[in-house]
């Protein structure tokens, strides 16, 4: 997959259309490699530890990605962790999503965070 970034001011105002009986919902994998794919292949550095957790690290390193299987987070419910600092290092926004989430939705969504590069928004 090849993310580039989208100016806001093009983003599509409505999505086609999908007949439901041809629609498939993203209902499974709660695996790590759908994510883990899609941030290695954007140059972000992704490491496993010795409980089975994925640490991964924007280039930048101001946003990082965990999913945390073995920790005691994923035992209440949260399974993916999402952190993006500002420029002074202190967290902005943080984000997690439940072990009931699919990889690929969790992949979306920081597809989505990728493509927009900039923080500006126009309702601003």
């Amino acid at each position: 997959m090849t993310l580039s970034t989208t100016d806001v001011s093009h983003t599509p105002t409505m999505l086609p259309p999908a007949a439901p009986v041809e629609r498939e919902w993203l209902l499974e994998c709660h695996c790590g490699g759908p994510v883990t794919d899609l941030l290695k292949s954007q140059g972000w550095d992704v490491v496993s530890d010795q409980d089975y957790n994925i640490h991964c690290s924007s280039p930048d390193q101001r946003v990082y990605v965990g999913f945390l299987p073995e920790s005691p987070e994923a035992a209440r419910g949260e399974l993916w962790h999402i952190h993006v600092k500002a420029n002074d290092g202190v967290t902005a926004w943080s984000q997690t999503f439940g072990p009931n989430t699919p990889a690929r939705a969790v992949a979306g969504f920081l597809a989505a965070l990728i493509t927009f590069a900039s923080r500006d928004c126009d309702c601003v």
